[in-house]
């Protein structure tokens, strides 16, 4: 009797988990990680404050890196575009000096030869610097134009509308349309009878 005793009792434990009632009882639910963080966004991110808030700022940081990315860029082009600006200021003067040489050679016969290597060398030079990007501005007939233009004063001409360039005193220089140097100019005017 004993041994019936001891298996009754075995079986009342069993008999009373089972009589328990069933939400009560704890059920082992096997879920995978990406199931489980699949299943937390789908049902409570959408709804989490901190969760927005930080999306946001993401959002702003990725904006400004993108802002910042993009400055630097255009920072790197402008200074690529102008790194040459102060080298040109100073080879500016020596344009200036062959084209005076030329100017004051070619009133001499004996200058003949020296004066067609000046040319030779001037044309290079002028060459080299259109190629990168240095265009003369100041020509004599252009409409005057004081973003360009450095009026040194005026003269009568009634053979040139007013207002217009009649004399270039010294060129003026655009590098990747910047103004490197106005032009030195005199300004036709109406001549008063």
């Amino acid at each position: 009797m004993s041994l019936e005793k001891e298996n009754l009792e075995n079986e009342q434990p069993e008999q009373a988990d089972n009589d328990q009632p069933e939400q009560d009882r704890e059920v082992d639910i096997e879920i995978s990680e990406d199931e489980l963080r699949q299943a937390c966004h789908d049902q409570i991110c959408p709804q989490c404050e901190l969760l927005i808030k930080e999306k946001e700022k993401t959002l702003r940081a990725l904006a400004d890196a993108d802002n910042f990315k993009k400055r630097l860029t255009r920072e790197k082009e402008e200074f690529c575009k102008y790194a040459v600006n102060s080298f040109v200021e100073e080879i500016i003067p020596v344009l200036d000096n062959l084209e005076l040489a030329l100017d004051h050679g070619r009133k001499i016969k004996a200058c003949k030869d020296l004066v067609q290597g000046v040319e030779m060398t001037l044309a290079l030079f002028r060459q080299v610097l259109e190629n990168n990007n240095l265009v003369q501005v100041g020509r004599v007939g252009e409409e005057f134009d004081p973003g360009i233009h450095d009026a040194l004063g005026q003269e009568e001409r009634e053979d040139m509308r007013h207002g217009t360039v009649c004399q270039v005193l010294q060129k003026g220089y655009f590098l990747n349309d910047r103004l490197v140097r106005p032009a030195k100019v005199m300004v036709s005017k109406k001549c008063e009878n």
